[in-house]
């Protein structure tokens, strides 16, 4: 926490009005503050205490040439609340008190969320903010229905924690609903794992393995879905393949797939130009290697130029994931992901990416512009994980309840930087 603590005599308050009148006043406090204080020099003596407090624990008056640029109301309970207009509002405590003719104030504000907020800002600021990231809407009256529904198909013996973290994340990206697709045989696992998701049991053609005894089953579940996730653990048994095949050339609507899904569609390059253009492609360079027939130091040597060129042959989204993440779609928009981070090199982490991407999708966004914003959120989850835990140790769970704070924090900046 930082802290900032100012305490000032009424009477100075009231001596400064006396002197220079309405100039004083307009730039140092709001409308709003002046319409509630109504000339009450003890009550305009607490908010000016409090904006000093404010200014000292973020770290001084560089940032704030005006002190009317902090606004300083009561909030819904009468307890007073901080707003930043020029800026988002990091979270910041404050309290005033009167006695003996003076007033004083102490506000806190959460150093690392604050940090973090400043770091966006000054991203969107100097344009490195791509114009495709953005945020679904999330209207006060939405319910579940509101943010669509995600299918995910993944899982098998001895991976469950892939499909356990892909329909996670799916849920904490904002997704209303979201029903994880599950072989009998782990569905038990998943069942207890997954609390906040809905897990379906489908048909298996081995102990933990969905085939293609599943297609009708998940075809269906994906016909009620917004949006679906196929590939994560699901793991390379020959009827897999073909289930992933036939669903991939059958489901109509937005998809990302991943993993062994991906692993599937390498065994059929010819069909990836013949897919319905709207899946999220989403290889590590081995897989990209086996999609597109490259060797993976050819692609590592031009991931950007890759990315696109296969987006185009291919029409579909192509994340080309690494330090330095490559999103590439087929009407030859590109973006590079600027977040290199040792934290995320660990198993698991590329399953939440493809379950917040899946989330995004569900919600009405668009392929290229989910990838983009997938990839930025799950960066600064990464991001922020390492500060507190480091850059070794950090897991792919980690991520999971990270995810809606660092969209809250960018949903702010995007507010303020888009005006």
């Amino acid at each position: 926490m930082r802290l900032g603590v100012d305490v000032i005599p009424v009477a100075r308050i009231a001596a400064a009005i006396e002197r220079h009148g309405d100039r004083f006043l307009r730039r140092v406090y709001s409308d709003a503050e002046l319409e509630y204080c109504r000339g009450n020099p003890e009550k305009l003596a607490g908010r000016w205490a409090a904006k000093e407090a404010v200014l000292k624990a973020l770290g001084g008056r560089g940032r704030f040439p005006r002190m009317s640029l902090i606004e300083v109301l009561p909030g819904r309970r009468g307890a007073p609340g901080v707003r930043l207009t020029r800026e988002p509002t990091p979270d910041i405590a404050v309290s005033i008190t009167h006695d003996g003719g003076v007033a004083m104030a102490i506000a806190a504000v959460t150093e690392g969320d604050n940090d973090a907020v400043d770091e966006m800002m000054r991203a969107a600021r100097s344009g490195a903010f791509p114009p495709e990231l953005t945020l679904p809407e999330r209207p006060d009256d939405g319910h579940k229905g509101t943010f669509g529904q995600v299918a995910v198909v993944a899982g098998s013996l001895g991976y469950t924690g892939a499909a356990y973290l892909c329909a996670t994340a799916a849920a904490r990206a904002g997704a209303g609903y979201v029903r994880l697709l599950a072989a009998e045989g782990i569905y038990p696992i998943l069942a207890i794992k997954c609390s906040e998701v809905v897990v379906t049991q489908v048909p298996e053609v081995g102990p933990g393995v969905l085939g293609h005894a599943a297609l009708d089953q998940v075809l269906r579940w994906c016909g009620q879905a917004t949006a679906a996730v196929i590939g994560p653990g699901l793991g390379r048994d020959y009827s897999t393949r073909r289930m992933v095949l036939d669903v991939a050339q059958q489901v109509k609507i937005p998809a990302v797939i991943d993993a062994d899904g991906l692993n599937a569609l390498s065994e059929q390059r010819k069909l990836l130009s013949r897919l319905p253009a709207h899946f999220v492609l989403t290889p590590h360079p081995a897989e990209m290697s086996r999609l597109c027939g490259l060797p993976v130091a050819e692609i590592q040597a031009d991931r950007e130029g890759v990315a696109r060129r296969f987006a185009k042959e291919w029409g579909q989204v192509v994340v080309l994931k690494g330090a330095g993440t490559v999103i590439a779609a087929p009407d030859g928009r590109g973006h590079t992901d600027s977040h290199r981070l040792a934290a995320l090199a660990t198993a698991g982490t590329g399953d939440v990416l493809s379950g917040i991407i899946g989330g995004l999708l569900a919600q009405g966004m668009a392929p290229y512009e989910a990838a983009v914003t997938g990839v930025y959120l799950h960066g600064e989850a990464g991001a922020e994980a390492s500060a507190r835990l480091g850059t070794a140790g950090v897991l792919a769970g980690d991520l999971l309840p990270l995810v809606p704070v660092v969209e809250t924090r960018l949903r702010a900046v995007l507010a303020f930087a888009r005006r």
